[in-house]
């Protein structure tokens, strides 16, 4: 079993973010690259009603069926368990997953790098930091231990009031609310169609 802790924080100056991980010593683990998920329920909505979560991610010619639990309900960070593995084939996990009374109740997609950096702070400890430029603005994603990612955010003038726990789903609930518009996927035009992956 994996525990998983992770915070979001939103972008607004996208290059200048990047320069500072680049000052900080940053690791590209994983160059910029495509996601497309889609999430899986069941039509009485028990997965998410649960505050868990069923993935297939399609990523870098990879494809992934993850788990997550319901996360800690109090602090800053979202801490949760994580179940993954790698499969064959997005098209065929997706199939399996609606042989089994499920369907893909969200899509949405991401251009993703990934570093790791070391906090700076007392710990030093390693943060793994994504930088996510998505259809509702740019994020960055901060997963490590609680104080390995408080010295982090916090090296980098980010203060725990502006920690997101919230999944992409919400805050694209949000992004609609906020404008007036109608809720459907968060896609990007024109990338990441079904043959495609």
């Amino acid at each position: 079993m994996t525990i998983e802790t992770e915070i979001k924080i939103r972008i607004s100056n996208f290059p200048e973010f990047r320069r500072q991980v680049d000052a900080l010593g940053g690791v590209l683990i994983s160059p910029r690259h495509f996601e497309d998920n889609h999430i899986f329920d069941f039509e009485d909505a028990r997965i998410r009603q649960g505050q868990c979560l069923i993935r297939v991610r399609s990523s870098g010619g990879k494809c992934f069926l993850t788990f997550k639990g319901p996360p800690k309900p109090e602090g800053p960070f979202k801490t949760r368990e994580e179940l993954e593995t790698e499969v064959g084939s997005a098209t065929i996990a997706r199939e399996i997953l609606e042989r089994l009374g499920m369907k893909a109740l969200f899509r949405y997609q991401k251009l993703r790098e990934e570093y790791r950096v070391l906090s700076r702070g007392r710990t030093g400890a390693p943060v793994c930091l994504s930088l996510d430029e998505t259809p509702i603005g740019n994020y960055a994603e901060l997963e490590g231990s609680e104080q390995g990612i408080r010295e982090l955010a916090e090296c980098m003038g980010f203060s725990e009031s502006l920690f997101l726990r919230a999944s992409y789903y919400f805050l694209y609930i949000e992004y609609c609310r906020e404008r007036g518009e109608s809720q459907g996927n968060m896609v990007f035009p024109g990338m990441g169609n079904e043959s495609d992956i």
